[in-house]
């Protein structure tokens, strides 16, 4: 494995096109839970054709795994898949995702951070349109075991939740199947679906992807706090604060700030285990 951080910093960015249908937004927001309480009619406006809604965590998921053929490479970087840890994701969404569209995306690295251990990467991608710019989202990915020369020791920027009881907290049972539905979005790492590749990266079996927690805590924000008004969303972060698996339930508290949402999740079963911490929505 190979991390040059000159190189990677001064790199060509990567381009891409994007296309993307009504169908891949709604097995998106099936695979994060949408439709499961059937006989709620708000769950129609994630899954019915005529009355579709685009989470904008979707954009996450359209964008697509940095990784090709279980590597990631790109200038300057080279490194294998089973090394790596999604760390942390942030999301500015510029305009309302469109339910079905083609677009342009432009991926370099704009991070290379040592971080002791570790090395902390940071992707961006740009999404633009015709019309202009759609989104951006910002990866962060630690790499076990590597050290980068001439990287600058990470910065931290913590959002701690506020200090009084949340004002809302959402239970969200997943399925045991949730991580291999998740998958069809394109994420497909066997760390999500083979137990073998599961123990030998040091969890007890399959995890859920990291996005997929992301995608089910959006969504509990969205449908409670924001009535479904998912356009009224400009912005998301949070950090992958630990393990999460499939079947369990996560237990996602609110607070409603004058600046946006503040939220944290947790694995409900394990006592609170943290799952997404440092995590904020902005709003317009």
């Amino acid at each position: 494995m190979t991390i040059e951080t000159d190189l990677a910093l001064s790199g060509d960015a990567r381009d891409a096109t994007l296309t993307w249908s009504a169908r891949d937004v709604q097995l998106y927001h099936l695979a994060i839970g949408a439709g499961e309480q059937v006989a709620d009619e708000s769950e129609l406006r994630y899954v019915l054709e005529d009355r579709l809604q685009v989470l904008p965590s979707f954009g996450t998921a359209v964008v697509g795994s940095p990784f090709e053929a279980g590597r990631l490479s790109l200038p300057g970087i080279d490194v294998d898949q089973g090394a790596v840890l999604h760390g942390a994701q942030r999301l500015v969404v510029h305009r309302p995702l469109p339910r079905s569209g083609s677009a342009r995306r432009r991926t370099r690295v704009t991070g290379v951070w040592d971080a002791g251990r570790t090395t902390v990467l940071a992707l961006r991608s740009d999404v633009d349109d015709d019309a202009g710019p759609l989104w951006s989202s910002e990866s962060e990915l630690i790499v076990r075991g590597e050290r980068a020369p001439g990287a600058v020791r990470r910065p931290f920027r913590r959002v701690p939740p506020p200090g009084r009881e949340p004002d809302l907290v959402v239970e969200c049972p997943t399925r045991t199947s949730q991580a291999l539905l998740y998958r069809l979005c394109g994420d497909l790492n066997p760390l999500h679906a083979d137990p073998a590749t599961a123990v030998a990266a040091g969890f007890s079996r399959p995890v859920l992807h990291g996005l997929c927690s992301y995608g089910i805590a959006l969504k509990a924000t969205a449908d409670t706090l924001l009535d479904g008004e998912v356009t009224r969303m400009a912005g998301y972060t949070a950090r992958f604060a630990g393990v999460f698996y499939p079947g369990e339930t996560l237990r996602v508290r609110l607070w409603a700030e004058p600046a946006g949402i503040r939220l944290t999740a947790t694995a409900a079963q394990r006592e609170d285990a943290p799952v997404l911490a440092d995590a904020e929505v902005t709003l317009r």
